[in-house]
């Protein structure tokens, strides 16, 4: 029986099947193959010895948090307590585009704001929305439902921005675990120990442990190039890394405005 594996805590699977949930370990032959079975896997189940057969190709995989065939990623991104981080914000984005995954922006905590406040990140707002990234806010539960549909779907953003409360709004009955930020530590407490996939409307969607770092030493400088939807210029050299180059255009767009100066910073952070 063909099924999704929708959650795993230690060796033990969930895997569902047409609405029925199975309780699978997997075959000892993964472990001997160095292959470890992911939430989200496509899956070959024996039902009656409750066994994971065969893993289905996968279209992708992240490793942190771990699970496979996403098709969108939403990023719960506080924009108070914790603070709005820009940085890992697009490092995100850099390894969710270069997965081939669908990100969308979800600010959280906006009412915290000041009227000053709210400007600035509205100005935030209108760029990555301009360079094709749809955000939303976490009150906007509606359009979000519409965009989600039909797909397999993360949450991911630093601890403490609010996911699990997220998914508490968009499905009362999830009825997930919340903590308040920690005032010692100045960041968000984690709540989420597994990853597991919720059935929702016509989705799967996810909540994953919160982390706030990111490691993408893997990627190639053109892998980080390419992320980038805006650097899609022409420039004086076809191989322009927008670094210390004579008349790049993408160093040009920054200095008039039209690139967000965050977005270029991080950027040169990434590549070195």
């Amino acid at each position: 029986m063909k099924g999704t594996i929708v959650k795993q805590i230690s060796n033990l699977y969930t895997v569902n099947v047409k609405d029925v949930l199975y309780e699978c370990r997997a075959r000892g032959k993964f472990y001997y193959d160095k292959i470890t079975p992911l939430v989200g896997d496509y899956v070959i189940i024996d039902p009656e010895k409750k066994y994971i057969l065969d893993i289905l190709p996968r279209n992708n995989y992240l490793n942190r948090p771990s699970i496979a065939n996403i098709d969108i990623c939403i990023i719960i991104a506080s924009v108070k307590e914790p603070n709005l981080d820009l940085n890992l914000l697009d490092k995100l984005l850099c390894i969710i585009i270069h997965n081939k995954i669908k990100p969308i922006i979800c600010f959280t905590k906006i009412d915290l704001l000041n009227s000053q406040e709210k400007k600035e990140l509205q100005k935030i707002i209108n760029y990555y929305n301009k360079i094709g990234i749809k955000n939303f806010n976490n009150m906007e539960t509606n359009k979000i439902t519409k965009e989600i549909s039909n797909n397999i779907v993360v949450l991911t953003g630093q601890t403490g921005a609010g996911k699990s409360t997220f998914l508490n709004k968009l499905d009362h009955a999830l009825n997930l675990d919340t903590n308040p930020i920690s005032k010692s530590l100045g960041r968000g407490v984690h709540t989420t120990r597994h990853v597991e996939l919720f059935k929702y409307k016509t989705s799967f969607i996810a909540d994953t442990p919160g982390f706030s770092a990111l490691d993408i030493n893997e990627f190639t400088k053109e892998e980080i190039k390419n992320t980038y939807p805006e650097f899609k210029v022409d420039c004086r050299f076809k191989d322009c890394n927008h670094l210390k180059e004579d008349n790049c255009k993408v160093k040009e767009l920054v200095e008039k405005g039209i690139i967000l100066e965050s977005r270029y910073n991080n950027y040169l952070k990434f590549m070195r």
